[in-house]
């Protein structure tokens, strides 16, 4: 188990980059994930349902969203937590995800850059085309989704107070991979693919995967870490 550490809990922000252009790219408004992307996957769906039959829209659909989920773990694992060894590639994790961990409310880096998001979404969307022919348009509107889902959840753990039982769950399991144990718990918008890969933190498997109220600590309460900081 990794305890997890930060720089500093506030809404604040570091200069990632000397070029003005990549630094004023490398910030983003939370909203424009679902600004950019609901419309597209609108047009997706507008697509599938000329393309293909309804039946075939809806399963194909929930397989696209199915497949974000796997890539919203598989990227956090392999890819974000991968631990660098070399100067550069530390220096890459750093832009990529270390800025998170050392400022994990700055909340004008809460969600992805559309400099990362488009490309990325272009080459998913051809590697669908390839495999899935006709239903391309709704597995990739079903991925999409899930992704405008995962980033609006992603800001909400950390800069809303997500009162429901769900939203409290969803914010206590991302802040306690943050404070606690940065070595699972790499499901944001859920769990599923920590259970499948057996990477639920260990305070769920000692309760049994009892949610705790009492447990959990607010965002706003500060804890103090090994780093010498506060978690809210």
């Amino acid at each position: 188990m990794g305890k997890a550490k930060f720089v500093s809990n506030k809404d604040e922000t570091v200069r990632l980059f000397e070029n003005p252009v990549l630094e004023y790219f490398s910030h983003i408004h939370p909203a424009t994930p679902v600004v950019a992307y609901v419309p597209v996957m609108i047009w997706m769906l507008v697509l599938a349902f000329q393309a293909v039959s309804v039946l075939n829209v809806v399963w194909s659909f929930a397989l696209g969203l199915l497949l974000w989920t796997l890539t919203e773990y598989s990227i956090h694992r392999w890819a974000f937590h991968y631990p660098p060894r070399s100067a550069w590639g530390k220096r890459i994790h750093f832009l990529v995800h270390g800025i998170h961990h050392d400022y994990p409310r700055d909340s004008t880096r809460l969600v992805m850059p559309l400099m990362v998001s488009v490309p990325l979404a272009l080459l998913f969307y051809y590697a669908f085309a390839a495999v899935f022919g006709d239903l391309v348009y709704s597995v990739f509107a079903g991925f999409i989704i899930g992704y405008v889902a995962y980033d609006s959840i992603h800001y909400a753990t950390h800069h809303m107070p997500m009162r429901g039982k769900i939203g409290r769950f969803l914010k206590e399991y991302h802040m306690k991979h943050h404070f606690v144990e940065d070595t699972s718990a790499y499901g944001v918008s859920n769990p599923l693919w920590d259970f499948v890969f057996k990477t639920t933190p260990e305070y769920w498997k000692k309760s049994n995967g009892k949610h705790s109220q009492s447990s959990t600590h607010s965002s706003h309460e500060p804890v103090k870490t090994d780093s010498g900081g506060e978690q809210s």
